[in-house]
């Protein structure tokens, strides 16, 4: 057997493989969730790396494993670094290894905060698109958090196919709003940054929430009362109150429920899964269906098996190109007796 190559893949060549691939990635997002439906995936709870001397920030391990017609295993390996922010650093920064699921061997290395964001992305879209089937398809958009996640949901809707009339934006940094406004202004709609959370919400049929929240800062259901399809990207904004006004879907209920998060503070406090309709899982495979007169909420936990899905997508239009950057004799102890 011949030695084992890898690539290191820069955030650049991510960029130009995932770059007008909406559509191709939505399907590829679409195949690892009805991969992971079937339990033809693994994907262990995240491991978080918390600092006593630094609370706010952490490093997470996402590992996964994708089966046929995909087949990766490997790893996510991401920090949020909020302070980053005052510097002009983003929040967060990732790699993504994959390995070879005949020999383990690692034969890639991706700069990941771009496919962390794409992922995210898509999934956020895909569920935007089956989720408003039963209702008129949502003319208003709203955004509250106005960072790289936001930007790339956008992206990804409309290079799926979504038309705005109007597009929202909130952001506690008035900078920041103003910075994703004026990213958006070259695109159909028209562009509004809101004074607050509640006039943003009030004055959406799809809520985008894209914040670093770690705990929920929007805590009236009457915000909601107009039934918009909150996409809840950020997991840690909505109170217990307002999730237990509406439909609510997750993309896998063990992750959701854990680690603080919105849907976890439920179960915490009514000591029960029911308030749960399903998963994203259940939706396309017609299992649960989605009213169309009250709020919906899709929290998704982000599952790694999306990360290496879309990672291997890229490792394979680059391979195709012939634009991989194989790094020689990485491996070197290859034979067992020296």
């Amino acid at each position: 057997m011949s030695a084992p190559s890898f690539s290191v893949v820069p955030g650049r060549q991510v960029q130009a493989a995932l770059r007008g691939r909406e559509r191709e990635v939505a399907a590829v997002v679409e195949g690892a969730y009805r991969l992971h439906g079937t339990g033809d995936t693994v994907n262990p709870p995240s491991s978080f790396l918390r600092f006593p001397d630094r609370p706010a920030s952490r490093i997470i391990a996402l590992p996964a494993s994708v089966g046929a017609p995909i087949g990766v295993d490997g790893v996510k390996w991401i920090s949020s670094f909020p302070d980053n922010v005052r510097t002009g650093l983003p929040r967060a920064s990732a790699v993504l290894i994959l390995n070879d699921p005949t020999t383990g061997y690692p034969f890639a290395c991706l700069e990941a905060s771009v496919i962390s964001a794409a992922r995210t992305a898509s999934s956020a879209a895909l569920a935007a698109d089956h989720l408003t089937r039963t209702r008129t398809r949502p003319r208003r958009v709203g955004f509250v958090g106005a960072g790289l996640v936001a930007r790339y949901v956008h992206t990804h809707l409309v290079g799926t196919g979504w038309e705005f009339d109007e597009v929202g934006v909130f952001d506690l940094s008035a900078d920041s709003a103003a910075g994703l406004a004026g990213h958006l202004a070259g695109t159909p709609g028209t562009v509004r940054v809101h004074p607050d959370a509640e006039s943003l919400v009030r004055a959406s049929d799809l809520v985008v929430l894209a914040t670093v929240a770690g705990t929920p800062h929007m805590h009236d259901p009457g915000w909601f009362d107009h039934a918009p399809v909150v996409l809840h990207v950020s997991l840690r904004d909505l109170s217990p109150d307002v999730l237990l006004s509406g439909f609510n879907l997750v993309d896998d209920v063990e992750h959701c429920l854990r680690a603080e998060t919105s849907p976890h503070l439920v179960q915490q406090r009514t000591g029960s899964r029911d308030f749960l309709a399903g998963t994203l899982h259940d939706v396309l495979t017609g299992r649960v269906a989605v009213p169309g007169d009250q709020p919906v909420f899709f929290s998704p936990f982000g599952l790694g098996v999306l990360d290496l899905a879309v990672g291997a997508f890229v490792h394979q239009q680059l391979a195709a190109d012939g634009a991989l950057q194989v790094v020689p004799e990485f491996f070197t102890e290859l034979s067992r007796h020296g």
